[in-house]
């Protein structure tokens, strides 16, 4: 099929459109999908990226400045906490009901539509004249979250060449370990020194230069299919769909078993001085990077056999830390591989749900986040059960390895149930499709 801009019509009504908007904002016309250098996709992937650290800054951040929006707001500590419950019921709700429903819209316009909604959020967050305004805020500020990280993917992915799938994703999701280790720190330093909005003032003014090169820089995704709210929800009929977002809410409970806890771990286990609690994390957030690219070395290897690789290797690093965490370095260690070990299961569980969802892929792929939420609730509640009955703190990574292996056995069942599907991860072009 042809790439030229006379090739279709709806092409042709979307370029005028550009060439009216370049008028007026004198700007070069967005090119198409199929007519953007290497050096032009490495930008935009760089972009996504930058959204992907803004939106990881402005998730966690939160936990370390709850005292003082509670102070700010005259309320309990444990009230403040809403403000997370509320994101988190954000992602949850707004990945599945976003991606379902907006199948026949252009992907750069959703993308933009995406990061716009997050910049709102991030804004409102600043300005909230009410612990109610505020709550409401993050809840807005969550739902765009999944479906984000879903169509980012596979904007990435149709971009990428099919045998470096991997380590596009694996390129653009290194914004997200990144602001563990620089965003978070900075932004709470901003809040502790200025006031908890200003930590907020940066996320937005990350997330609002997202958006601003995403608009001039992000082509148009002429290969990418739309796709009604029934064929998105055709996904859910696959057994593999639902054997994926398993493995990731099963196998990731694991790693949440032991993060949710591990201040009290390293302080009253490991010995290690609750001012040098940052040093830890940030370490934990040097594994998560490492991890990123081994994970997206490992899928484009073998995209199963990553999984199970990156599964396995979550075991070993649980099992290790148990007894590693009664001395200071081993557990630094140990919890950094942990890290490593999680983080590179995420590119390899993401290209195997594209791979099994048929043209359904944008709601699979944002199922996977809300998967991610589910092992985070429940690996934080078996790792509290087994502390509160008693085991020590040590407990909650042997029971975080038992979950690992539940969730190896679910890859077993998976693939020796899998059947092969007439070529799920060829892109076509699709002339309709353009944005």
């Amino acid at each position: 099929m042809s790439t030229s801009l006379s090739s279709t019509p709806a092409t042709e009504v979307l370029d005028e459109s550009s060439r009216g908007t370049s008028a007026r904002f004198s700007r070069r016309p967005i090119p198409l999908q199929t007519e953007i250098s290497p050096q032009g996709r490495l930008i935009v992937m760089i972009a996504i990226g930058l959204g992907g650290f803004a939106i990881g800054v402005g998730e966690f951040v939160a936990m370390g400045l709850l005292k003082d929006i509670a102070h700010a707001y005259s309320i309990a500590e444990n009230t403040a906490g809403h403000i997370i419950s509320a994101y988190a019921l954000g992602v949850v709700l707004g990945a599945p009901i976003i991606t379902a429903l907006t199948g026949m819209i252009p992907r750069r316009r959703l993308l933009l539509i995406l990061v716009g909604a997050f910049v709102a959020g991030n804004a409102l967050t600043v300005v909230a004249p009410s612990f109610g305004t505020l709550v409401f805020a993050r809840f807005i500020t969550g739902v765009p979250h999944g479906a984000f990280f879903s169509v980012s993917a596979l904007v990435v992915t149709s971009m990428a060449e099919h045998n470096k799938r991997g380590r596009a994703l694996a390129f653009v999701g290194m914004g997200f370990p990144l602001s563990s280790l620089l965003g978070v720190p900075a932004a709470q330093a901003l809040g502790h020194q200025w006031g908890w909005s200003y930590a907020y003032v940066l996320v937005t003014a990350f997330s609002l230069s997202t958006l601003v090169a995403l608009w001039f820089l992000l082509p148009h995704m002429v290969l990418m299919s739309p796709t009604s709210p029934l064929a998105e929800l055709g996904s859910l009929k696959r057994a593999q769909v639902w054997f994926s977002l398993a493995i990731g809410a099963v196998g990731f409970g694991g790693m949440f078993a032991v993060y949710t806890y591990i201040s009290w771990t390293m302080t009253q286990r490991a010995g290690v001085a609750e001012e040098w609690m940052w040093l830890v994390l940030s370490i934990y957030g040097v594994g998560m990077i490492v991890g990123n690219w081994i994970g997206g070395r490992l899928s484009d290897w073998s995209v199963d056999y990553g999984v199970l690789v990156s599964l396995g290797a979550i075991v070993a690093s649980l099992l290790l830390f148990s007894v590693a965490s009664a001395s200071t370095i081993p557990a630094i260690v140990c919890f950094a591989i942990i890290g490593a070990s999680a983080s590179a299961l995420i590119p390899c569980l993401q290209l195997r749900l594209m791979d099994v969802a048929g043209k359904a892929k944008t709601l699979a792929g944002a199922l996977n986040h809300a998967a991610l939420n589910i092992a985070n609730a429940a690996g934080a509640f078996m790792g509290g059960a087994v502390i509160a009955a008693g085991y020590g703190y040590n407990a909650p990574a042997i029971a975080g390895a038992g979950l690992g292996v539940a969730a190896i056995v679910i890859w077993l069942i998976a693939r020796a149930y899998r059947r092969p599907h007439p070529c799920t991860t060829t892109l076509t072009p699709a002339p309709s499709s353009a944005g």
